[in-house]
Parts: structure tokens; sequence; C-alpha cells
């Protein structure tokens, strides 16, 4: 579902300039903003490898069909905004009775994937397009086949200082034996206001991740993870539904 959100209060004008310079869009994800995707702890044990050779390349299969983020062919007045998961939320891991073990995970959510593209001239704000893939799953815990599972986008300068942030969600209805599900987001008309033409995308980051509590920020920054059984589930792609408005905050 394409989510159209207006930054338009960002306060910039105090913002350090720098030489605008044309750029393609930068994009990534996990702790090193490598790649879009997949955070983990351990190495994967060749046993995890091959159980995941399906899901991972019906996955890719999927969201190379879905990926295409072009902008009107112009080009910029600099570098496009750095996009990235935020590492210590790009992880949902819900337990019951907040007992961590495998048998009490309710529901899981993580970033998968993640594009972006950019596009500004002259005075005019930075228009920022973004794609993302999200795997989610229920667990033995779960109660019911729906789950809507909440998110973030913030916008920050860059000394990290939040500017922005707003929530959407996004909604998990899972078919009748299956517990593992692909769905994609779009957000469509991310606007940065720019105090001046020598304002570029490179004072800004814009992050993603999940509402999680501080025992599931702990959880993630620990780099454990809780795999749910799916057995042969085939993975499932579907959309994400839109509520009319982004989430309240």
């Amino acid at each position: 579902m394409r989510r159209p959100i207006i930054l338009a209060s960002l306060m910039i004008a105090c913002l350090l300039s720098l030489p605008a310079k044309p750029a393609h869009a930068q994009y990534g994800g996990g702790p090193g903003g490598q790649g879009g995707g997949g955070h983990g702890g351990a190495p994967p044990t060749a046993q995890d490898s091959s159980d995941d050779d399906a899901a991972k390349k019906k996955k890719d299969d999927e969201w190379n069909l879905n990926s295409n983020l072009q902008l009107p062919g112009k080009q910029n007045s600099g570098p496009c905004p750095y996009v990235k998961v935020l590492y210590d939320a790009g992880r949902y891991v819900e337990f019951k009775d907040d007992k961590v073990a495998a048998a009490s995970v309710a529901y899981t959510g993580e970033v998968e994937g993640l594009t972006s593209a950019c596009e500004y001239t002259g005075v005019k704000p930075i228009h920022v397009m973004m794609q993302l893939l999200f795997g989610l799953g229920r667990g033995p815990q779960a109660v019911g086949q729906s789950k809507t599972f909440r998110y973030w986008i913030a916008v920050t300068d860059r000394n990290q200082a939040v500017l922005a942030k707003q929530y959407f969600e996004v909604k998990a209805d899972f078919p009748p034996g299956k517990d593992r599900m692909m769905v994609t987001d779009h957000i469509d008309g991310l606007v940065i206001p720019r105090a001046n033409s020598d304002v570029s995308g490179s004072n800004f980051e814009v992050l993603v991740g999940f509402d999680v509590t501080p025992e599931m920020v702990d959880f993630n920054r620990l780099g454990k993870r809780f795999r749910v059984n799916a057995g042969d589930t085939p993975t499932t792609t579907a959309q994400a539904s839109q509520t009319g408005t982004p989430a309240q905050q």
C-alpha cells in the first residue's frame, strides 16, 4: 500500500551545508548500514542455511518483482539521505508473559528488505520513496490468525537528533495452516524541507524500526533469535493493509 507522508515541520535552518554533487540513492540496513535486511546474532549453522534456502529464493524472487523505485529522470542537486534499519528495532519478537523461550513466542517480525530513491533540485524539498519488505510470523503462543505490527520512520540530522517521527501499521492475515508470510509496504512522498540550496540530502538520515519494548531492544542487542517452526509452509506474500491514515503516535 502506498502511503504519502509529509514531514513539513523539520527545523533545518541551522544545519551545516555540504558541497552539492550528483549521486544515486543510498540504502542499507543492519548494524553496519550495508544491504537491506537480515539482522542477526550468532552465525547461521549449516542446517539453518539448508532450511532457509527455498524460503530465501522465493523471498528474493518476490522482492525483485516489486523493487522498482524509479523517480522521474532529473539530476539531483546532491546525494540522497542515507536510509537504513535501526538495528535495535529491526526485529519484533513477542513472548507470552515475557518468558524468553522458543515455546513462548507469540508473534515475530523482521525488516527483511529496504530500498529507496530520492529526488530534489534547486531549493525544492527532498522527495524520498521507500519500499519495505517485512517477514512476519506467528509462534506457538499466538492468539488468532491476524496481527497488526506497528513500525516507525524517523528523520534525523547528521548529529542524530530526531527531527520528525511517524508511526505506521502493517497487518498480517495468516491463512489457515500458515505461520509465516512476507508483506511489502510502500512509502510514497516522504518530504524533507531544505533551508536553502546548500543543504543536501547528506545532512539527513532516514531510520526505520518496529515499535518495540525495552525488553525487545535488549533481546535484539544480544543478537538472540528464535525461528518460527514453519515446516514446509511456503512463504506467502501479501500487500500491507491501509487503514486510511498512519498510526497515531
